[in-house]
């Protein structure tokens, strides 16, 4: 089985309702994964916040861990931004937005998670011309992102939170029409419960444009507490040849450190 590198949840704060499993600041969440065993931690941030470069890469060195992904997801629930919004300032702010995170992931050698701040089609709005804004935009910030060797995952979440990119196919239909350089696609086992009909054919049609993998299982608590067939997601991304990392994002039942704990354990024992 292939040896896999696996990351964590961070924040610098987060309720108990969200799926973060460390907090503090990123060089003290990077110890932590470290300690756990984790290979790097993904960090859930606003896109203006000061973070400490110079302690960070200190970390790195010290516990060899990485921040693998910036999730961009607080621009939006907080920041109200969307990048499809029909109010041309809102795009504007989304936009700046956004390329303070490709800066902020550049800085972090990681790369940016797209979810939430994509945005939503209104309802009673044309799908096809809020879809056709979005490809826009998109292009603009990946190749922003690629003079700084910053890639793009544009996240697949279920239907009762979005309602565009709620599948792996409907993703990368979009990717292929568009012609987007630079786009990957992001998985999250959670979502595919909800909305895949397979899960190992949703990965498949992910082949080549896979960046970036969630773990939870289908109540969304740790891997291997509930349903999910973890061995056959596995055995599916070793099949496409997906080379990312595996990173768990859960609730932090029964809390944080052990959804982490019992979460890698599971999923080492399944790669063995």
């Amino acid at each position: 089985m292939k040896q896999w590198k696996f990351a964590v949840s961070s924040a610098d704060e987060a309720p108990a309702t969200a799926p973060i499993l460390l907090q503090g600041t990123v060089e003290e969440n990077l110890q932590t994964a470290s300690d756990l065993g984790y290979d790097a931690i993904e960090v859930h941030t606003r896109e203006d916040v000061e973070l400490d470069y110079d302690a960070i890469r200190a970390a790195y060195r010290r516990t060899g861990a990485r921040v693998s992904m910036v999730i961009t997801g607080r621009l939006n629930t907080e920041g109200m931004c969307s990048l499809v919004a029909d109010e041309p300032y809102i795009v504007s702010a989304t936009m700046d937005g956004m390329r303070q995170y490709i800066d902020m992931a550049q800085k972090l050698e990681a790369d940016i998670v797209i979810g939430w701040v994509k945005g939503n089609v209104p309802k009673g709005g044309k799908r096809e011309k809020y879809l056709d804004r979005l490809a826009k935009n998109l292009r603009v910030l990946a190749a922003y992102g690629a003079e700084r060797n910053v890639k793009l995952n544009l996240e697949v979440i279920n239907r009762y939170e979005v309602n565009i990119f709620t599948t792996a196919g409907e993703t990368v239909d979009f990717l292929e029409k568009y012609q987007l350089d630079n786009c990957y696609v992001h998985l999250d086992t959670f979502h595919m419960g909800i909305d895949e009909c397979d899960p190992v054919e949703a990965i498949r049609l992910c082949r080549g444009k896979l960046g970036y993998f969630h773990l939870a299982d289908n109540s969304r608590r740790y891997p291997g507490s509930g349903q999910f067939d973890f061995s056959c997601i596995l055995n599916a991304l070793e099949e496409i040849g997906y080379d990312g990392y595996l990173s768990v994002e859960c609730l932090p039942w029964p809390t944080g450190g052990e959804a982490a704990q019992r979460a890698l354990m599971f999923l080492k024992d399944l790669s063995m």
